[in-house]
């Protein structure tokens, strides 16, 4: 499920080249209408921001679901739990909808350590900015290099933190408090690095899931995705993913 990978096959990876907008359950596109009930904006990352402080106002998180994209959300928005994957996972499903280019990536370390979390965050593709942003979706913030209001991209973020320059964070919603010292642990520590998830199709997963999840366990599903090869991928554009089962 992993390889490793270069910055140029990563900027042309991203959610939409598998999944469209008429294969994201209705769910989704009715909830987007309650979302943008007041208007949308026109700068993408504005609409990205919109739907991620939406979500954030009406999920109160809590364990992870492994369930359907379709019964994800149902369950997230009647309080039933949602970690950061989760919510990433939501995220990709309403920029389709919204004519949004966006990719997941999760974070890990290297070598591999079992008391860190990882962590899954998204990138849009900004077209105000003619680039890739990350935006952490179940924290609430973009990130930025001191100085400079154009937000980084993922790639940009690891690349910068191993100089000198300062990254900062700007939280654009008021209400979500954040564990600093875990946002740091994600992206200021030298062993964290990223890698983008691919071939990822949300119309497959929920198939598989919404059929066998009741009696299946899910990381059988998941193997029987391998196997089939149907399932996703983990690329790792900075680092040599084989170093983190070193010691």
């Amino acid at each position: 499920m992993s390889k490793n990978s270069s910055e140029s096959q990563t900027e042309i990876d991203n959610y939409n080249r598998i999944n469209k907008k008429q294969d994201i359950p209705e769910i989704y596109h009715k909830v987007n209408e309650e979302i943008f009930k007041n208007g949308k904006p026109n700068a993408d990352l504005d609409v990205a921001i919109q739907i991620s402080v939406w979500l954030l106002e009406n999920i109160k998180g809590g364990r992870g679901l492994s369930l359907s994209s379709d019964e994800v959300l149902k369950s997230m928005l009647a309080g039933d739990g949602g970690v950061c994957s989760d919510m990433a996972q939501v995220f990709n499903n309403f920029c389709v909808i919204n004519d949004i280019k966006v990719k997941e990536w999760g974070v890990t370390t290297i070598p591999f350590n079992r008391k860190y979390g990882g962590h899954s965050v998204n990138e849009i593709f900004s077209k105000d900015y003619n680039k890739w942003v990350l935006i952490d979706v179940s924290k609430g913030i973009t990130i930025h290099e001191e100085g400079n209001d154009i937000p980084l991209s993922v790639v940009e973020l690891y690349q910068i933190n191993k100089t000198e320059k300062k990254i900062i964070y700007n939280s654009f919603i008021d209400t979500v408090k954040v564990n600093m010292s875990k946002v740091d642990n994600y992206y200021l520590n030298r062993s964290s690095v990223p890698f983008l998830v691919t071939n990822y199709s949300n119309k497959t997963y929920d198939l598989f899931l919404n059929r066998l999840r009741p009696f299946t366990p899910v990381f059988l599903i998941h193997f029987l995705l391998f196997v089939l090869n149907k399932s996703y991928k983990y690329k790792f554009p900075l680092n040599n993913y084989k170093e983190m089962f070193t010691s």
